[in-house]
């Protein structure tokens, strides 16, 4: 657990990916029933320290019994992913197409919401896109149940309790209702699934309803998640970065948090895959798979996107998919591997093929969960390959292949 973190998103820490190939806790590893309600009782005069009353609170928690939580808490794929399978499953061609439909879509608000904080259309729609898919996947754990869970058992008890107290705010406020307050393990809810904390902070009413609804109102979602972007540092018409290419044999530093002017990379040999200047402002260099893979020139908006979620290849994501939203291309150098990752729509397929030959792989919806990742396993095995469950290109021509 981060608690820099500010959104945790449905998609990467919750859907997309599963870290492990163990099952679900067992009965053994659920927190013992009989402490929840004395600690419901210490949280409830906690909250009302903060404004909560009680018939809020009440109304809220009545019945409650913690949920399945708390084993997420040392998961975070941003972390234990190769970074080519992270940016395949993340920035494919559906995002990409799905993305310039809602730009298409909501063009006017966005243009309202660049007037105002002068973030660009593009990072933002790229951003809902990674963290729910555009609205599709908002995860489906109650907030409170999940917070007051995390407070009573979790690792970090003080960070979620506030983060809890922020969450009884909103629905005291009338800001969601709820039945529509869900979202993923962590706490983190909405269209670009924020904290309830970094809510509280960022909140903008751009639908002029008179409430901030990151649940229901896309302007209103974007529109914070702008003025959270603006107050990390995003400047107005500079690039978040750009793909690069490095001299041969090139030895100089490297490192997100170097920034030095883009003349002194110019003079060192470095060059914009498209052969178009570097431009003015300074840059850092980041080589996320070593120098024989990807290179690029990041500015300091990608520090404010990196703000947002503290792992570079989640900041990577946000950026290139922009670009593609945009316009731009795949990435002009390959990743240093044999084995690619797949997109979403090889990942259905993948499960497609699995299941025709009797494996249990759940939902059939690119979601590479434990039963997924089990039945890889239990294929690559009888290939005898290592079974280490991962969703490969070369386990996908095996099974199209018929082996």
């Amino acid at each position: 657990m981060r608690p820099n973190r500010v959104a945790w998103s449905f998609l990467t820490a919750a859907g997309l990916w599963a870290t492990s190939l163990s099952p679900t806790p067992s009965a053994a590893q659920t927190p013992p029933q009989p402490d929840f309600g004395a600690c419901l009782a210490q949280l409830k005069g906690a909250a009302a320290a903060r404004g909560i009353s009680a018939a809020t609170f009440d109304a809220v928690t009545a019945g409650m019994q913690p949920n399945d939580v708390l084993h997420f808490q040392d998961e975070q794929p941003e972390f234990t992913t190769p970074v080519w399978d992270y940016m395949a499953g993340l920035v494919d061609q559906e995002r990409v197409d799905d993305g310039q439909a809602m730009l298409a879509r909501y063009g006017d608000a966005l243009g309202r919401i660049e007037a105002r904080f002068g973030v660009s259309r593009y990072v933002l729609v790229a951003l809902w896109g990674v963290e729910s898919d555009y609205g599709k996947n908002l995860g489906y754990r109650p907030i409170v149940q999940s917070l007051a869970t995390l407070s009573c058992y979790g690792h970090k008890p003080r960070y979620y309790e506030g983060e809890l107290f922020s969450a009884l705010s909103i629905l005291q406020n009338g800001d969601t209702k709820p039945e529509r307050f869900v979202g993923s393990w962590a706490g983190a809810f909405g269209q670009t699934q924020f904290m309830p904390s970094t809510l509280a902070r960022n909140a903008v009413d751009m639908d002029g309803d008179g409430h901030a609804d990151i649940i229901d109102s896309v302007p209103d979602a974007l529109g914070s998640t702008a003025n959270y972007l603006r107050k990390s540092g995003w400047v107005t018409g500079v690039p978040w970065g750009m793909e690069v290419r490095l001299p041969p044999g090139y030895s100089g530093p490297a490192g997100r948090k170097a920034h030095h002017p883009m003349a002194f990379w110019a003079a060192r040999g470095v060059k914009r895959v498209d052969g178009a200047p570097l431009g003015a402002g300074s840059a850092g260099l980041l080589l996320p798979a070593g120098r024989n893979g990807p290179a690029f020139l990041v500015t300091g908006n990608f520090e404010a996107v990196f703000a947002y979620n503290a792992a570079e290849i989640y900041a990577l994501a946000i950026g290139h998919l922009s670009d593609r939203l945009r316009g731009g291309g795949p990435l002009a150098t390959p990743w240093p591997t044999d084995d690619p990752g797949l997109a979403r729509v090889e990942r259905r397929e993948l499960q497609e093929r699995l299941a025709g030959k009797g494996f249990d792989i759940g939902n059939r919806d690119g979601v590479m969960g434990t039963k997924t990742r089990a039945a890889i396993a239990s294929f690559q095995q009888s290939l005898g390959v290592k079974p280490d469950g991962r969703a490969s290109a070369s386990v996908l021509k095996a099974l199209q292949d018929g082996r």
